[in-house]
C-alpha cells in the first residue's frame, strides 16, 4: 500500500502526488494511494502563511514543475485545510479509489483551477463528482485520527510517505535556501528509487 500523510494546501505534496500518480497510472494502475490528513495548521499551531505558499509555488514552477500550478490564485487560496481533508476522510470510508479521487481532485481544484477548497459549494461539487454527499458530521474525526496516528508514527512534514515498512519525507525534491532565495531541485535518483519501491509488484 502507498500511504502518505499530506496537507491538501501543501504545494510540495501536490507535486509529489501528481508525479507518483502519473507514473502509477502508466506502470501499475491497480496501486491505490491512501492519502491521509496531516493538517499543518494544527501541527504548527498557526494558520498557513499564504505568502510562504506563493513563494513555494513560484520556486516549484520556476525549477521543477513548470507544467503545474497554472491556475493557482493566491486570493482564492483556502483559509483552512480541515473541510477538504474531512471530505477526503469521508470519501476513503466509501472505498480507497473514491478516497484517492477526491484527494487528488481537491488539489487540482485548488492549484490548477484557482478554487477555494474550503468553500462549501466547491466541496459539494467535488463530493457530487465522486458520487457522494458531504459527510453529516463533517468528517473531522477522521482528520483528527490521521493527525494523531501520524504523530505517533513520526511524520515530520508534508508529504511523508510510508511504503513497505519504510518511510520517505518529501523524497523527490532537494530544497534549500541560497542567499536568502528558495532553491528547489528535482532529485531524479531519489525519485527513481522511491517510485520503484512504491510501485513494486
Amino acid at each position: 500500500m502507498i500511504e502518505v500523510f499530506a496537507d491538501v494546501r501543501c504545494p510540495f505534496a501536490h507535486v509529489g502526488l501528481r508525479r507518483l500518480a502519473d507514473l502509477r497510472d502508466a506502470r501499475r494502475p491497480d496501486a491505490v494511494m491512501y492519502i491521509r490528513a496531516w493538517p499543518l495548521e494544527w501541527v504548527n499551531h498557526a494558520p498557513l502563511d499564504v505568502d510562504h505558499v506563493v513563494e513555494n509555488v513560484k520556486a516549484l514552477r520556476d525549477s521543477v514543475a513548470p507544467e503545474l500550478f497554472s491556475g493557482f490564485v493566491p486570493a482564492t487560496f483556502a483559509s483552512t485545510s480541515i473541510p477538504a481533508m474531512s471530505l477526503t476522510s469521508a470519501a476513503y470510508d466509501l472505498g480507497p479509489e473514491i478516497g484517492e479521487r477526491v484527494a487528488l481532485t481537491l488539489r487540482t481544484a485548488q492549484f490548477e483551477q484557482g478554487l477555494d477548497v474550503a468553500s462549501p459549494a466547491v466541496l459539494l461539487d467535488v463530493a457530487h463528482s465522486a458520487g457522494m454527499e458531504l459527510p453529516q458530521r463533517g468528517g473531522r474525526p477522521g482528520v483528527e485520527a490521521d493527525w494523531h496516528d501520524g504523530a505517533r508514527r513520526g511524520v515530520i512534514g508534508s508529504p511523508h510517505f510510508f511504503i513497505g515498512g519504510r518511510d520517505f519525507f518529501c523524497p523527490t525534491l532537494d530544497i534549500s535556501r541560497v542567499d536568502g532565495r528558495l532553491h528547489i531541485a528535482f532529485d531524479r535518483e531519489a525519485f527513481d528509487a522511491f517510485a520503484g519501491r512504491a510501485l513494486a509488484a
